[in-house]
C-alpha cells in the first residue's frame, strides 16, 4: 500500500508550473495596462484635450477599478469557486481593451479603463488564490512570484511597446492601448484546462470532487488534509476577517501592500514626468533605465523570495526603497546619476512587489483567502489610485521634492508598521490555518489567542 502524501508536500511537477503560467495572463495584462497609461496619456494630451486633471484620472481609472474588483471578487470567489472566474475573465478583458481603441473623449476612455481595472481585480483575487493552492509549500513563494514577474514584464513590456510605437503616427496611442487585450488572448487555452481549486472544494463539503481532481493530476497516492467545511460557518467574510481571529493579519496584508504600491505606480505611472521635473533631458531614455532595472528587481525578488523569511524580505525592502527614494529627493548626481539611482529604487521595491503575489494568501485560510486578499488588494488599489492621481498635481503645485519626499515618509511608515505587526509565513502549511469558530473561541478563552505565526522548529510545520 502507498504512503499518502498531501497535496502540500508533492514534488514540484509541470502541472504546478503550468497553473502559475496559466495565472501570467492577468498580471502581465495588468502590468502592461498601468504601464502604458503614462505614455499613451502624454501622447493625447492634443487629441483628446487633457489637462493635469484628467492626466489624473485616466492613470488612476483602472487601479479605481481594480479595487472594486478584487472587492467584488473575493467574498464571491470563496462562495462560489476561483475557476470560472479564472478561465474567462481574460477574454472580456481583451474585448474591452479593444474598445479603448475607438474612443473620441476623455470620459469614454475613463469608463472602460475602469472596467479593465474591476476585471483585473477580480483576476487578482482567484489567480494569486488558486495558484497558491495548488502549489506545493517548498516551492510556493517562487511559483507565486512567477506571477510577479510576469506583472514587472508586462509593465516593461508596455514601455517598450510604446516607445517603439510612439512614431508611427497620430493615432499611436490607440494602438498603444488597444494591444493589452493581445497577452490576454494568448493566455486564454492554458487557463481553459486547469480545474477548480481542491482545497476550496474541500473546505465546501465536496471531497469527493476535490479527491477527484488530485488523483486525475497527481496520482492516488496524493490526498487532502481533512477540513471542517466552511458551509459550517455563519459569519460572513467581512465580519469574519476583522474578528479577533484574523484581524491582525488583516491590517497587516493591507498596510504592507498599499505602503509598498503608493510610491510604486504614483512614480511609474509617469515616470517621464518625474524624470522631466527631476531635469532628465531624455525623459524616455531615463523611463527604459527605470523599467528596466524594475524587471530585474522581479527576478531578484523570484531568486530570494524562498531563501530568506518573509519578515526580512519584507522589512529590509521597505527601509531599503525609502533610502534610495531619498537620496533621489535630496541629492544631485545630475541627469546621469539620477537615472540610476531611480532605477535602483525601482529595483529594490520590484524585488519587493513579489510578496504582493506571495504574503497575502499565506495570511489567510482557503475560506476567507480570496476574500482576505481581495481587501488587501482593494487597500492598495484604493491608496495608489489616490497618490496616482495626486502625483501630477502634487509636482504641479507643490514641487516635485516634496511628492518625492511624501512617499519616502509612506515607505517608512510602512516599514515600522510591519516591524511591530507582521507575521512570519514563509513555509506554512495551509492546511493547517485553523479556521472554524470551535478553535477559535477555544484559543480565546485559554489565553492563547496569536493571529501570528510561530517559528517553526527544525523539521517542523508553522501553524497558526
Amino acid at each position: 500500500m502507498n504512503r499518502q502524501v498531501l497535496l502540500e508536500d508533492v514534488p514540484l511537477r509541470p502541472f504546478h508550473v503550468g497553473v502559475a503560467f496559466s495565472g501570467t495572463g492577468g498580471q502581465f495584462s495588468d502590468g502592461f495596462v498601468l504601464g502604458i497609461i503614462g505614455i499613451a496619456v502624454s501622447m493625447a494630451v492634443g487629441p483628446l484635450h487633457l489637462d493635469a486633471l484628467w492626466m489624473g484620472l485616466l492613470g488612476a481609472a483602472s487601479l479605481a477599478g481594480l479595487f472594486l474588483g478584487s472587492v467584488l471578487a473575493g467574498p464571491i470567489a470563496d462562495r462560489y469557486g476561483r475557476r470560472t472566474i479564472f478561465a474567462y475573465d481574460m477574454l472580456l478583458f481583451a474585448v474591452v481593451s479593444a474598445a479603448q481603441y475607438f474612443v473620441t473623449s476623455p470620459s469614454q476612455l475613463l469608463a472602460l479603463r475602469l472596467v479593465l481595472g474591476l476585471i483585473l481585480g477580480a483576476d487578482y483575487v482567484v489567480s494569486k488564490s488558486l495558484v497558491t493552492e495548488f502549489s506545493p509549500r517548498r516551492y510556493r513563494g517562487r511559483l507565486l512570484s512567477v506571477l510577479a514577474a510576469a506583472w514587472a514584464a508586462g509593465y516593461v513590456g508596455a514601455y517598450i511597446a510604446g516607445f517603439a510605437m510612439r512614431d508611427i503616427g497620430p493615432d499611436a496611442w490607440r494602438f498603444m492601448l488597444a494591444a493589452s487585450g493581445v497577452p490576454a488572448l494568448l493566455i486564454l487555452p492554458f487557463r481553459l484546462i486547469v480545474p477548480e481549486s481542491p482545497m476550496w472544494l474541500m473546505k465546501r463539503g465536496r471531497r469527493d470532487e476535490a479527491l477527484a481532481i488530485v488523483h486525475r493530476r497527481f496520482g492516488t497516492d496524493v490526498t487532502l488534509a481533512s477540513t471542517s467545511p466552511a458551509t459550517l460557518q455563519h459569519k460572513g467574510a467581512w465580519s469574519q476577517l476583522f474578528s479577533p481571529r484574523w484581524r491582525k493579519n488583516t491590517l497587516v496584508g493591507c498596510v504592507f501592500y498599499t505602503c509598498q504600491v503608493i510610491p510604486y505606480f504614483a512614480l511609474g505611472t509617469f515616470a517621464p514626468k518625474v524624470l522631466e521635473a527631476l531635469h532628465v533631458k531624455d525623459k524616455f531614455e531615463g523611463g527604459l533605465v527605470y523599467n528596466v532595472l524594475l524587471f530585474a528587481g522581479a527576478i531578484i525578488g523570484l531568486m530570494l523570495v524562498d531563501r530568506i523569511s518573509r519578515r526580512a524580505f519584507l522589512l529590509g525592502t521597505f527601509y531599503l526603497a525609502a533610502l534610495g527614494l531619498a537620496v533621489l529627493t535630496y541629492a544631485n548626481f545630475g541627469a546621469t546619476g539620477t537615472m540610476l539611482v531611480f532605477g535602483l529604487f525601482a529595483c529594490v521595491l520590484s524585488a519587493a512587489a513579489n510578496l504582493e503575489f506571495v504574503y497575502p494568501p499565506e495570511l489567510f485560510p482557503t475560506h476567507l483567502r480570496a476574500s482576505g486578499v481581495g481587501l488587501a488588494v482593494a487597500s492598495s488599489r484604493f491608496g495608489s489610485a489616490i497618490s496616482t492621481f495626486l502625483l501630477p498635481l502634487a509636482v504641479q503645485h507643490v514641487g516635485i521634492h516634496t511628492a518625492l519626499g511624501v512617499c519616502v515618509g509612506v515607505l517608512l511608515f510602512g516599514g515600522v508598521f510591519c516591524q511591530f505587526m507582521a507575521p512570519e509565513t514563509g513555509g506554512a502549511n495551509l492546511s493547517d490555518l485553523k479556521s472554524d469558530h470551535t478553535e477559535d473561541d477555544a484559543i480565546e478563552t485559554s489565553g492563547q489567542h496569536d493571529a501570528s505565526f510561530a517559528t517553526s522548529t527544525p523539521g517542523g510545520r508553522k501553524r497558526i
